[in-house]
């Protein structure tokens, strides 16, 4: 079993410590920014965790692409797995944006382009595991699943490049390039940038191993 192994074990724990380092850098060693203040902390999170979501389906596209040349189930196996957790990194996104605008912009939510692009992608992804779920014959659904895998990241680069396609007038996230960022700041971020990619290859892994299983139980029970 996965979490029965030595070096998972060793990894699990090393990967909580890290993440327990994380907030608590977050939390005490890391700037108040003037205008935000507690509010800017989410910042450490968000950007992480909206970094780890579009990686994730940088990683459906790559396999969807591998499948439909191949036909070999492992990709099939890895699109399926990139896009749940990259859909769980979504949901959180979905979450801390708005913990942070709420003090900052005064309401939660606003219909701006990069929040719009956001929530787009998230409904594909709604759509995806309908199709996972009840799309029929398990060869034409990884077929179908792989092309709209594909197709959904060209929302990627769109919701990442928001602030340059549409005017500043219409937009209300920060602009700031991170070389532009206070002193104090850009290591604290790395770090949990670091840490946040790390968990979302050892939740891969898990995920993977568990699908595997999942399916030799099924071809079994044939």
């Amino acid at each position: 079993m996965f979490i029965q192994s030595r070096v998972n074990q060793i990894w699990f724990g090393l990967l909580v410590l890290a993440l327990a380092i994380d907030v608590n850098t977050i939390i005490n060693h890391t700037p108040m920014v003037p205008q935000q203040q507690w509010a800017q902390k989410i910042f450490y999170i968000h950007v992480p965790v909206a970094w780890t979501a579009f990686l994730s389906y940088f990683m459906v596209m790559v396999a969807g692409i591998a499948f439909l040349a191949t036909k070999k189930t492992a990709w099939d196996r890895l699109g399926r797995a990139a896009a749940e957790i990259g859909t769980m990194f979504m949901i959180l996104v979905l979450i801390t944006g708005p913990i942070w605008a709420r003090p900052i912009w005064g309401k939660p939510w606003v219909w701006e382009p990069r929040l719009t692009t956001s929530l787009i992608l998230f409904l594909i992804y709604i759509g995806y595991f309908m199709l996972r779920e009840f799309g029929g014959h398990p060869e034409r659904i990884a077929r179908y699943a792989a092309v709209l895998g594909i197709i959904a990241f060209i929302d990627v680069p769109i919701i990442f490049l928001s602030v340059k396609f549409w005017a500043p007038e219409v937009q209300s996230h920060p602009q700031v390039e991170m070389s532009q960022q206070p002193t104090g700041i850009l290591g604290p971020f790395f770090y949990s940038l670091i840490v946040f990619t790390i968990l979302y290859i050892f939740m891969m892994r898990f995920r993977i191993h568990t699908l595997k299983l999942q399916e030799e139980i099924e071809t079994h029970a044939v």
